[in-house]
């Protein structure tokens, strides 16, 4: 027979890595709570009406699609069924969709619930998302988005909180990282000033290559995109801008003093960064103008996380957004979020073996099952040892003393209880330690008072 598969582009995970993707999940939820954020959770369906037309055609593609349960072909047509137009019998035999991320079916949330929700709204929400997209290393079909987000708030005080948050997620998983911020309004204010303002896409997909490409390579792409040498020369400072953030900002507000927009954009970046000096942080937080996340979709700051000890992509991003809902006719909601990269920080976290012992839960103890007598004189105990919290396993069947060695070391339990005839006589547990191999005679109440 064949071995049973999964879909490609999707995962098990296994107790022990379920048990550190629920560390991940559980660090990121109680920072998440610290702030005052409450979690929701949508469908993973929704309507194709809702996930259509949101992410581009592109995203159309991407979108799973489920095929209406019952009579799928009523409807259609024999000749749209020789037709054989994949696109229009989806559209006519598919009336939901898995959703694509959290973003969309939170705006839906927010639309479809205004009149029970209090604004600013601060949300998260850590799901499963499907793209069918071909899967290839570090990406899947399947995968999970810790998304936090506030709506219904214009104030910066919101990005401050978003910067502390991801500083404190990170500092509890004992990650390095450099958190790099930047706004969409200076990146727009400097493609207007040099007369540009109409390529600013390709301006800014340039520059975000600058650490992988070098400097050489960007002015040569924004050339082939038609940029004017006078525009690339106007540039150069800007891209290779260094110095401290202060000093960043004072090069700025010289080089775009004519832009309005560019200049509402050194406001508020000053204006987030005189509040994160008021505060402790752990994480360097860096002005970058070569960073420019999902442009069409931001307004303001935009964020990103590197690590500072693993080569990968970012594993934290966000930033401002105006009008949410207006895909859903609700106008004037202006939000700002985050997503952190659960399943790139999982590989962080393993590369460099920053997993704390106690966060995989394993059994702490294993009594020795020698036969029915021992066993109906066991199970009260165990009963009380649970009770006291103590992960505790009764082994199932009176097997040989190897075997149920065996099972302990596998599961790498450190502590097994050995209870025969002699015990019983004198209400004694003998407790061995798996890690050093000494015993010694315990009650029960030192056995509790032990772990």
């Amino acid at each position: 027979m064949q071995k049973p598969s999964i879909p490609k582009g999707t995962r098990d995970f296994s107790p022990e890595e379920m048990a550190k993707r629920n560390y991940i999940f559980n660090t990121i939820r109680e920072v998440y709570h610290l702030y005052g954020f409450q979690q929701i959770e949508t469908p993973a369906m929704e309507n194709l009406s809702t996930l259509m037309g949101k992410y581009g055609e592109e995203g159309d593609k991407l979108l799973f699609k489920i095929l209406n349960s019952g009579d799928c072909f009523s409807g259609i047509t024999d000749e749209e069924l020789l037709e054989r137009n994949a696109v229009k019998f989806g559209v006519k035999a598919c009336e939901k969709g898995l959703r694509y991320d959290l973003t969309v079916p939170f705006a839906r949330y927010v639309v479809q619930h205004r009149n029970d929700i209090t604004f600013p709204f601060k949300r998260y929400q850590i799901q499963p998302v499907w793209r069918a997209d071909r899967p290839q290393k570090g990406r899947y079909r399947e995968f999970y988005q810790c998304d936090g987000d506030v709506v219904g708030s214009d104030s910066l005080v919101n990005e401050v909180e978003l910067i502390q948050i991801m500083d404190e997620v990170f500092h509890r998983f004992g990650i390095r990282v450099c958190i790099k911020m930047n706004n969409r309004k200076i990146l727009s204010g400097i493609a207007e000033i040099i007369g540009e303002a109409d390529k600013i896409v390709d301006i800014t997909v340039a520059i975000d290559k600058l650490d992988k490409i070098g400097l050489d390579n960007v002015n040569e792409e924004l050339r082939s995109k038609g940029l004017t040498e006078e525009a690339i020369a106007r540039l150069q400072p800007i891209i290779m801008l260094t110095g401290s953030n202060r000093e960043k900002l004072a090069v700025l507000k010289e080089q775009l003093a004519t832009s309005e927009i560019a200049m509402k954009g050194v406001e508020e970046m000053t204006f987030i960064l005189d509040r994160i000096d008021l505060l402790p942080m752990h994480s360097e937080l860096e002005l970058d103008l070569t960073l420019a996340r999902g442009l069409n979709y931001y307004t303001g700051a935009i964020f990103e996380v590197k690590a500072l000890d693993v080569q990968i992509g970012s594993i934290t991003g966000g930033g401002r957004y105006d009008n949410l809902t207006g895909v859903f006719g609700m106008d004037g909601v202006s939000g700002v979020g985050i997503s952190f990269g659960a399943d790139r920080i999982f590989d962080v976290l393993n590369q460099l073996e920053l997993y704390p012992a106690d966060s995989l839960l394993t059994t702490q103890l294993l009594f020795v099952n020698f036969g029915e007598k021992e066993e109906s004189y066991l199970l009260p105990i165990i009963a009380k040892v649970r009770a006291a919290g103590i992960r505790t396993e009764l082994f199932p069947e009176a097997a040989k003393m190897k075997k149920q060695m065996g099972y302990a070391d596998t599961k790498k339990i450190p502590f097994v209880a050995i209870v025969g005839e002699n015990e019983m006589n004198e209400g004694k547990i003998n407790l061995k330690n798996m890690l050093t191999g000494e015993q010694v005679p315990v009650t029960v109440e030192e056995l509790i008072a032990r772990f």
